[in-house]
C-alpha cells in the first residue's frame, strides 16, 4: 500500500509505529517490519516529497520538493506488477 502522511512535527518514528499498528509496516524498517524488500533499499521506504518551513529571519514560507529516489521508483514498479 502506498500511503501519504502529513506530519506536524516531522518525526518519522510516528509514521513507522502507526503504520505497523495499522497492519502496513514500512518496507525496509528494521524494527517494525518483519518482511524483506524485493528491492535492495538504502534504508526504509520513506520519502519526504515536500518540506515546508518558515524562514527564521525573514518569516517567509520556504518549500522544497524532491522526486522519488530510483530505488523507491523500482520498488513501486515491482509491487504494482504483483
Amino acid at each position: 500500500t502506498l500511503m501519504e502522511f502529513q506530519l506536524e512535527t516531522g518525526r518519522t518514528h510516528q509514521i513507522r509505529v502507526h503504520s505497523k499498528e495499522l497492519g502496513h509496516p514500512i518496507v525496509g524498517d528494521p524494527v517494525y517490519s518483519a518482511g524483506h524488500s524485493p528491492v535492495n533499499l538504502p534504508g526504509q521506504a520513506l520519502h519526504a516529497r515536500r518540506l515546508t518551513l518558515i524562514h527564521p529571519l525573514t518569516e517567509t514560507s520556504l518549500e522544497a520538493i524532491a522526486p522519488l529516489p530510483a530505488s523507491f521508483e523500482k520498488l513501486l514498479r515491482i509491487v504494482r506488477q504483483r
